[in-house]
């Protein structure tokens, strides 16, 4: 069955102007304050006829969800994004974050990379297979999810407690991949789906000691105990591990001559001797992010604190590295207190939809190399690939290293090509994945 070909002239520029007004709703997190990007959703679906259903799980944090139904042959296909945006500091903008602007080839504002961009393309393909009234042997979800920069308490941690049904999909597109113009200091597009992610635990340490006049030193110093507890952790040698992901992500890579370094196991773990970002990807981190003790310089605290970032592989339990952190602390009066903890399993790249999207890309750019990846960060796919759903990190757009640095960074921005290609690749990914035959 032939499809009606989209006018993407059109559409880019529909794309473009909604991302920009997108822009200007204000959703850092914290609050949040979701409902308003709900609320500019909402008014988009209703203009094209398009029912929606709305998850409130208090105080604004409101979640989105439309569908395009299909035949029923093929279970549902997702476009995933949040609304979030994390906050700015606007003295160190050279633009108004919040202001949508276009300047020099760029959209600029908080979220345009992460992810209001990503979520308007989907939210166009959505609209435009509603439009040419493309007939579906699927479901298409349209689901624009709060809280994500938080934690996903309340978006998709309290949809999958309270409404798991509406997060019923066989297969789900959602941030955390993605090309680049160049990696490994090699020019040449680059396309990352994200079959994985890191899964994020956030620490407190607490050392409890006795206080006391800083004159007269003594062996239960709070301070002393956390120092030690810290150093032991920074001698804590963790194993490499590749998985199967990594080694076909480094595999193609150098076949590809983008990797010039040795891909199998031995030699990447060489590698990650000297390079952070290959370490990052083969071993669960650690990075002492804050320090907290004493009221004054002559007194002697009776409590020092430390929070730590750690972030694990695919498949490791948060308990268990807790477990493991606790024997290499070996000292019971320095507490391990959890503040966020997440994991996820791995997706295979064995399916359809990784297919399809190699497909699309290389009808669009040859020369590419697209390769399963994973994740540092975490995003919602973690809650979705526990639920043994395949989602995917995955973007049309193209960027270039240095305008991937702006992510949670000053002067965010999107270069109005990478939307246009973005608004192309996800369509034709999705209709390739949810027309009838």
């Amino acid at each position: 069955m032939t499809n009606p070909a989209p006018d993407w002239d059109a559409l880019y520029n529909e794309a473009v102007d909604l991302l920009c007004q997108f822009l200007r709703v204000d959703t850092s997190n914290p609050p949040g304050n979701e409902r308003l990007a709900c609320d500019f959703i909402g008014v988009i679906l209703e203009r094209e006829g398009i029912a929606y259903e709305l998850f409130d799980a208090g105080q604004d944090r409101v979640s989105l969800r439309a569908v395009l139904k299909g035949d029923g042959s093929k279970r549902p296909f997702m476009l995933l994004n949040h609304t979030d945006v994390v906050p700015v500091q606007r003295e160190f903008w050279d633009e108004e974050p919040f202001s949508g602007m276009i300047k020099d080839g760029f959209i600029w504002g908080r979220g345009a990379l992460d992810m209001k961009g990503l979520g308007i393309v989907q939210l166009v393909t959505f609209l435009t297979l509603k439009r040419l009234n493309v007939p579906l042997a699927r479901d298409v979800v349209f689901f624009a999810m709060a809280d994500e920069e938080a934690g996903s308490e309340f978006g998709v941690r309290w949809l999958e407690r309270n409404h798991p049904d509406s997060l019923d999909a066989e297969y789900v597109i959602n941030e955390g991949g993605g090309g680049t113009t160049e990696l490994f200091g090699v020019e040449r597009p680059v396309y990352s789906i994200a079959v994985a992610e890191k899964g994020p635990v956030w620490l407190r340490l607490v050392a409890e000691g006795m206080p006391g006049h800083g004159s007269v030193p003594h062996d239960n110093n709070a301070v002393d105990r956390l120092t030690r507890a810290l150093s032991a952790i920074q001698d804590w040698q963790r194993p490499l591990d590749v998985s199967p992901a990594l080694q076909e992500y480094f595999g193609r890579l150098s076949r590809a001559g983008v990797y010039m370094g040795d891909p199998t196991p031995a030699g990447l773990q060489q590698e990650a001797e000297k390079d952070p970002r290959v370490r990052a990807l083969l071993s669960n981190t650690i990075s002492p992010t804050s320090l907290s003790a004493g009221v004054k310089v002559n007194v002697i605290p009776a409590k020092a604190e430390a929070t730590l970032d750690c972030r694990l592989l695919p498949g490791v339990k948060p308990e268990a590295f807790i477990d493991e952190l606790a024997a290499v602390i070996n000292d019971p009066k320095v507490k391990i207190e959890r503040i966020h903890t997440g994991w996820s399993e791995t997706n295979s790249f064995d399916t359809e939809l990784f297919r399809v999207i190699e497909e699309v890309i290389h009808d669009q750019m040859e020369e590419a190399v697209v390769v399963p990846g994973m994740t540092v960060g975490f995003t919602d796919s973690s809650t979705l690939r526990n639920r043994g759903q395949v989602s995917y990190g995955f973007s049309g757009g193209l960027t270039t290293p240095e305008l991937g640095k702006t992510v949670h960074g000053h002067n965010e921005r999107v270069s109005l090509e990478s939307v246009r290609l973005n608004c192309q690749v996800v369509y034709e990914v999705t209709r390739r994945m949810c027309a009838r035959s």
